[in-house]
């Protein structure tokens, strides 16, 4: 028996070692594979709970020119966006700076919340800005009235304390799959439909709906219905802001850069501190 398998086992060597050409034929069909877009992403999918607000401008828009260096309005007041990836921020710095507001990320899906969320909040609110929170979208997971129920308890609350921004919904590319989360544009509404209704019930603000253009039109089919209710924020990494989504004239906060000073994500503001005082207070 014993003479019998080693037999086998020269034969089989034997074999492998006859055809060369398909055993590099095979290597060179695996190396094309593994360098194709859509295996390169799979295997860099990030873990659930680290997107944070516009991980995807650079990847889907890019970069033009110097950010922020053209304005609509002539005055401008710099704000910052936060998550958990700077961790404990050094707030006092940023104030010295000349950044007078702040949105710190609270939520992600249903499942996820900033760990560093009390020291970003806290902090910001300690040094004098004027400061709210936001929540990544994942539409894919669960409903719009879910995750906005889940943003609420979790720090995307609002009070009329003059300090306190209404919720930003974070809706733009999807880090984890299809850019639209799989849904259709129509569908898509729907859900930030869902979302908003339902944070406007629990607090009695319409929340900030942060997105990119090219994102809106793609998902959303540039649709136009929430410009008369809910603030813009807009991400464009640019000079110049660049085409608005439909229906908005305006924006209301532009993300410029996320390669400005101490925590990379910077805004303005359309308008001076009072005009930020007024968003705060409704």
């Amino acid at each position: 028996m014993s003479v019998h398998r080693s037999g086998k086992t020269r034969t089989r060597s034997r074999s492998l070692a006859g055809r060369p050409a398909l055993i590099t034929a095979l290597c060179a069909a695996l190396a094309l594979l593994l360098s194709l877009p859509g295996a390169a992403s799979a295997a860099q999918v990030p873990e659930r709970g680290t997107a944070y607000m516009g991980m995807g401008v650079v990847k889907h828009d890019g970069r033009d020119g110097k950010p922020g260096g053209i304005v609509t309005q002539a005055v401008q007041t710099e704000g910052v966006d936060v998550s958990s990836h700077q961790g404990n921020v050094a707030w006092q710095t940023l104030w010295n700076s000349g950044v007078r507001w702040a949105y710190v990320k609270a939520t992600e899906g249903t499942y996820y919340k900033n760990t560093y969320f009390t020291q970003q909040y806290n902090g910001s609110y300690n040094v004098g800005m004027i400061r709210g929170s936001y929540h990544f979208a994942t539409p894919d997971t669960t409903s719009g009235a879910a995750q906005a129920d889940y943003f609420v308890n979790n720090g995307g609350g609002w009070s009329k304390d003059g300090k306190t921004l209404p919720g930003a919904l974070d809706i733009e590319w999807n880090p984890y799959g299809a850019t639209c989360y799989g849904k259709t544009q129509s569908g898509m509404v729907s859900w930030i439909r869902d979302f908003v209704n339902r944070y406007k019930y629990r607090t009695g603000r319409d929340p900030v709906i942060y997105t990119a253009t090219s994102w809106w039109k793609q998902c959303t089919g540039n649709y136009g219905g929430f410009a008369t209710t809910n603030p813009l924020w807009i991400a464009r990494y640019a000079s110049t802001v660049g085409e608005l989504p439909a229906g908005w004239a305006y924006y209301t906060m532009w993300q410029y850069t996320s390669t400005g000073p101490t925590v990379g994500d910077h805004n303005h503001f359309n308008g001076d501190i009072t005009r930020v005082r007024a968003l705060a207070n409704g």
